[in-house]
């Protein structure tokens, strides 16, 4: 068996078992060995249930004393049956798993152990595994890997499948230097992988992250390294005087219906400097959730545009690209700009895109906007000055450059509102110049934000209602899309978009219209409900974190996020800019998961950071000081794309370490980085499983 090889190849994994592999997307051994534990958890000691007084994990030795009840609810099977300890009695509920019907006996002793919840007098156990009294003290304080899952995916048949397959990990050969691997402390590629499968301690887990986080920031960095082409600053022949950049600026600023703040009127500033300079620019603008980005794009392409050439925005979904596009539109009738736009996406009939490409080869269309359907092949340009890309959203260095080559060394605008430490900053894009945007309009009302826990979710609900029968919307965000999606220990109790928009519907009155949307959902079936929400037709939209890339809906005034100690503050923060955008007060709501009324000191303390400042940098920075060395499981802090295990913020020390040993290896000639050189050209995604692959 071979890495590459299809999972179909490991024993015990047939055509059935393989489409549940599938839809988790493990195609391949090596994709399986990849597909990492998102937590860890030991058995605890066992309790009595008469002492289980707090929601958490639980082992109770008991006694079956009923043949077990099954019955559907919301498309789910559940069985439910009562157990005893002497002390008193626990329900126990057990999901989608009718065959265990057959081994709940009345009579039967053994240990039950799963997520238990109080419910008035009555102990709820939830999706318990059964173990003899031998399998207890075999597993009692051990480590066990909690994996995604997906519908007929189980962690047992992850492990199973993952022992069969392990000494294949050594395959994978190191491309790092002995004497780097000891100066940095660093696993080898297969340690790595086998301790974050099977790890005895929590300090093998923190060793083998450490190599995994290590790989994704040496492809990002050396990616970028190898994909620069030329000196630093190349000549450019699209020189816009500055004067007339400033003239043609100052043609729309003057319309606005507002003042720009002084942050953005210093961008535009820069950037009529570097088109003036003689040379491509090559500008990263960064600003917060809000801070007015588009209208200093709009202002850098309509530079170029009145000078006599053209400009692109590649956006990164095609709801946002419509939004452009019909702002632009809507200020060029509005104020007598000499833009000619077309919007260039996926979703676009053939015949009109037809007629847009021929209109912007011959020239007569100056402003293209769209998706990544403008760097298709056949998309051929007049006089392409300008391109502005969105790095917060997967466009890679590759694809700006397809972007890029459509012009003759036009200049690079990038825009992103990640709040990165400027220490950070000139690591990750060390061949750009960076400007900050970093003063919010003065026209919008601050945000109110509150903290609760889900004892005040009916309250919630009511003022969700008001807000909306006011005429305003609505976003409730949860942290998983359908129930059993990942392992029931763990993430039972934790909101799921499925369940929770059908709850709303019953809750709401028949008018008040609730729509869901999360990532795998067809891009034609997210299109259409964001279409639906930004028309105002949805009033309340219950989703995942997609919607922290979302479009402007200044009528949407309520964000509310559940379980909201799951997700890192700075993503947090990004969802939080979804409102506030408009003329009318916005409030966003944090709700801690339970609804016993408690929280804890530490998550209150986390939360109330976004309470006290809305300084994206700030709550980045204070959230890193809070975070102990285990917090990386579960919490997604830096939101950008690239990384899967690593993150800016609680490896920054690592990030900052793995610059120059990039800079080293890739002076050298190296048959392995030439390898790596030519994937990167041949696949701008990629990954630390193509990466490691590479390194066969």
């Amino acid at each position: 068996m071979y890495l590459n090889d299809d999972i179909k190849k490991i024993k015990g994994i047939g055509e059935k078992s393989a489409e549940a592999f599938y839809a988790a997307g493990i195609y391949t051994v090596n994709a399986l060995l990849h597909y990492f534990p998102r937590n860890y958890t030991s058995l605890p000691e066992a309790a009595k249930i008469a002492e289980i007084s707090k929601e958490g994990r639980r082992t109770v030795f008991g006694k079956i004393m009923s043949p077990p009840s099954m019955f559907g609810r919301g498309g789910k099977t559940i069985l439910s049956f009562y157990i005893t300890d002497g002390t008193g009695r626990m329900k126990v509920n057990i999901f989608n798993m009718p065959y265990m019907r057959k081994m709940i006996l009345p009579g039967r002793q053994c240990y039950f152990s799963g997520l238990c919840t109080r419910k008035g007098t009555e102990v709820l156990m939830s999706q318990p595994k059964f173990m003899t009294e031998e399998q207890y003290r075999e597993n009692c304080g051990r480590l066990s890997p909690v994996y995604p899952l997906r519908k007929d995916l189980t962690n047992t048949k992850l492990q199973k499948a993952l022992k069969e397959v392990l000494p294949l990990c050594d395959d994978i050969k190191e491309y790092l230097p002995q004497e780097t691997l000891a100066g940095e402390h660093l696993l080898s590629i297969p340690q790595a992988i086998r301790l974050m499968h099977f790890p005895e301690t929590m300090e093998d887990v923190y060793a083998a992250r450490k190599r995994l986080a290590f790989d994704e920031f040496f492809l990002f960095l050396a990616r970028m390294e190898l994909l620069k082409q030329g000196p630093e600053k190349r000549e450019s022949r699209y020189v816009c005087v500055e004067e007339q950049a400033r003239n043609a600026a100052d043609l729309l600023l003057s319309k606005l219906p507002y003042e720009l703040t002084g942050a953005q009127k210093r961008t535009i500033s820069e950037i009529q400097k570097d088109l003036a300079s003689g040379y491509c620019m090559n500008r990263l603008v960064q600003g917060d959730v809000g801070s007015g980005k588009t209208v200093v794009a709009f202002a850098a392409a309509l530079a170029v545009v009145a000078a006599g050439a053209q400009a692109a925005l590649m956006a990164p979904t095609e709801v946002l690209a419509a939004q452009h596009y019909k702002d632009i539109c809507k200020m060029s009738e509005a104020y007598g700009l000499p833009f000619k736009p077309a919007l260039l996406t996926g979703s676009v009939k053939a015949s009109d895109k037809k007629k847009i490409k021929a209109g912007i080869a011959a020239g007569e269309i100056n402003f293209m906007i769209g998706t990544q359907a403008l760097i298709q092949e056949d998309v051929e340009t007049n006089d392409l000055a300008l391109i502005i890309t969105d790095e917060q959203h997967r466009f890679g260095v590759r694809q700006r450059m397809d972007l890029a080559a459509k012009g003759c060394e036009p200049h690079v605008l990038v825009m992103s509102a990640t709040p990165i430490p400027r220490t950070l900053g000139l690591i990750l894009y060390g061949d750009l110049d960076v400007s900050l945007i970093d003063e919010l309009p003065a026209r919008r009302l601050p945000i109110k934000n509150t903290v609760v826990d889900g004892s005040y979710r009916t309250k919630l609900y009511q003022f969700i209602l008001k807000r909306v029968n006011e005429g305003r919307q609505a976003y409730i965000i949860c942290p998983m899309v359908e129930p059993g999606e990942e392992d029931c220990e763990a993430t039972e109790g934790l909101a799921n978009v499925v369940d929770y928009s059908e709850e709303l519907r019953k809750k709401f009155p028949p008018e008040v219209t609730v729509d869901m949307l999360h990532g795998r959902m067809k891009p034609a079936e997210k299109n259409e409900v964001m279409q639906r929400f930004a028309s105002g037709e949805t009033k309340v939209l219950v989703s995942t974190t997609v919607v922290e890339v979302g479009v402007n809906v200044p009528n949407a005034t309520v964000m509310m996020v559940e379980n909201a100690e799951r997700f890192g503050l700075a993503q947090l923060h990004q969802l939080r800019g979804r409102v506030g955008r408009g003329e009318w007060q916005s409030y966003c709501i944090f709700v801690s998961g339970g609804d016993d009324g408690e929280m804890s000191k530490r998550t209150q303390e986390r939360l109330h950071i976004l309470s006290e400042t809305n300084d994206g940098f700030k709550i980045a920075e204070e959230d890193l000081k809070q975070r102990g060395p285990g917090d990386f499981f579960g919490l997604r802090q830096s939101g950008l794309p690239y990384f899967k295990i690593a993150d800016i913020y609680t490896d920054a020390d690592l990030l900052k370490r793995v610059k120059p040993i990039v800079q080293m290896i890739c002076r050298e000639p190296s048959e392995r980085l030439a390898d790596l050189k030519a994937a990167l050209y041949a696949k701008e995604e990629m990954d630390y499983i193509d990466f490691h692959g590479i390194c066969l």
